[in-house]
């Protein structure tokens, strides 16, 4: 047997989320100047409310300087605010804005609406199925 590329299930993963993330990517990049980081960083304020930007590394799988620039560009944008905590001056809470909670929503309405037309060619236990085999096959690459 012949190794296949294209039915090595990494690789098919990876390419149905970067055909995904690409496709959404365009609405964020067009309407708000966001990069998929930036996008990413907001949601987890968003879904989560304030946090450090170390557990937004740790909750998204994203490397810290690729936090560091997505926060400073969410921050010249007026989306997040930093908090210098008074009990360890080295840590910042970061927290959305009046108008990044603005962003959010919208952001979050066309998540939905968007994540609604591509599970629209699967069933509905197919969707619920390809969910539970995602979350067992992420806590088993351990």
């Amino acid at each position: 047997m012949s190794f296949v590329l294209p039915q090595f299930l990494p690789y098919l993963l990876n390419q149905a989320a970067e055909a995904v993330s690409r496709d959404f990517q365009g609405y964020y990049r067009d309407r708000y100047g966001m990069l998929r980081t930036e996008w990413r960083v907001l949601f987890h304020l968003g879904c989560y409310g304030e946090m450090t930007a170390g557990r937004i590394c740790g909750l998204a799988s994203i490397h810290k300087t690729k936090v560091s620039r997505a926060v400073r560009a969410l921050e010249v944008k007026r989306y997040l605010r930093r908090t210098t905590s008074a009990q360890d001056r080295r840590v910042e809470t970061l927290s959305l804005t009046t108008s990044g909670h603005r962003v959010f929503r919208d952001l979050q309405a066309a998540a939905e609406q968007y994540e609604r037309d591509i599970t629209s060619v699967l069933s509905p236990g197919e969707v619920s199925s390809l969910r539970a085999m995602l979350v067992k096959l992420e806590k088993s690459a351990g």
